[in-house]
């Protein structure tokens, strides 16, 4: 076993069960944790716009988006998206001011930064939170881990069209096939040992979540590729960085969360 293949065998032995075992504490372990890994994330993705040359002033995306975890904080729910509003008409607003001394790609990667990064973290306490909530957080986890397993596994040994030669070389179509199989099959399994949901709903949320955790792998690996850089940071050994190990839960965890909340499954 290679030193590289050592260090990411011991950072998932050593984070997947810390991770796990913060997200059923639940409660205030969890919305620290999930704050300290939405500014972590922040700080990586502002890091690769200024390498893209897409956020040259980053300093008042991080102001705004402290605020914005304060009020997360503090359960300020109702004030989340009245803030998202503000920071569209801050931003773009600011963009028009300051024009043409500022582009529209740099205006718009700032506004991203408080959605793509930040609010898309909130959403594993958010489905924590909820009725069985726990069972729902384990399920992501689960179904993403169980989805990159399974399409690296059929991608290794059947892959031979690329899925998105420009963004992942790796990545085959077969290997995505793969992993929305795998992913099936677990929510199957999930549906027998939790009885959440009905089996054809669980079925099809498997399916689209396994779906869009890997478009969610892919939009991270194009932000990679446009500044030119392999990870998106260092802090995690073998792995890279915050973005490089979340990048298909920040896609994932809305989708389950808001199909719950929304009744899609029952």
């Amino acid at each position: 076993m290679n030193k590289l293949m050592t260090k990411r065998v011991l950072s998932a032995l050593i984070g997947a069960p810390l991770l796990l075992f913060i997200t059923w504490l639940g409660g205030w372990y969890l919305a620290i944790l999930v704050v300290g890994l939405a500014l972590l994330a922040l700080r990586e993705f502002l890091k690769i716009g200024q390498l893209a040359s897409f956020s040259q002033r980053p300093t008042i995306a991080v102001v705004y988006c402290c605020i914005w975890l304060t009020f997360f904080l503090c359960g300020q729910v109702e004030w989340l998206l009245p803030l998202g509003v503000l920071w569209l008409i801050i931003v773009f607003g600011w963009y028009a001011l300051v024009y043409p001394k500022a582009s529209f790609s740099e205006a718009s990667y700032n506004f991203i930064s408080l959605f793509y990064p930040v609010a898309s973290f909130t959403f594993l306490y958010y489905l924590r939170e909820l009725p069985e909530g726990i069972y729902w957080c384990f399920y992501v986890f689960l179904l993403v881990w169980i989805t990159d397993t399974g399409a690296f596994f059929i991608g290794n040994a059947w892959g031979k069209n690329k899925l998105a030669p420009r963004v992942s070389p790796n990545k085959s179509v077969e290997g995505s096939i793969g992993g929305l199989i795998a992913a099936l099959i677990f929510g199957i399994v999930f549906w027998f040992i939790t009885k959440e949901g009905t089996l054809w709903t669980i079925m099809l949320l498997s399916v689209l979540t396994s779906a869009v955790s890997q478009i969610g792998d892919l939009f991270e690996s194009s932000l990679k590729r446009m500044a030119g850089v392999k990870d998106s940071g260092k802090l995690i050994p073998g792995h890279g960085g915050i973005l490089d190990r979340f990048d298909s839960f920040l896609f994932a965890l809305p989708l389950v969360y808001f199909a719950l909340v929304l009744g899609l499954v029952g």
